[in-house]
């Protein structure tokens, strides 16, 4: 809970803590990078729906054989 003023008057203290709520951490995280495609790639990776990123990932693995 917030503390409570009332003028420069400490009404009620803070309590708890802040505590950032999202993913847990991946012990593999991800890497941005900038990379150049043909804008046909692009378009034709986007044209299979979401998780289009996810799926050029998988190519390029398959590709490289890892």
């Amino acid at each position: 809970m917030a503390a409570i003023y009332r003028g420069d008057q400490l009404i009620r203290p803070a309590t708890g803590t802040l505590k950032s709520i999202g993913r847990p951490v991946s012990p593999n995280p991800k890497k941005q990078v900038t990379l150049r495609l043909d804008p046909d790639v692009i378009e034709g990776f986007r044209a299979t729906g979401k998780g289009w990123q996810s799926r050029i990932n998988a190519e390029l693995r398959k590709a490289l054989g890892i």
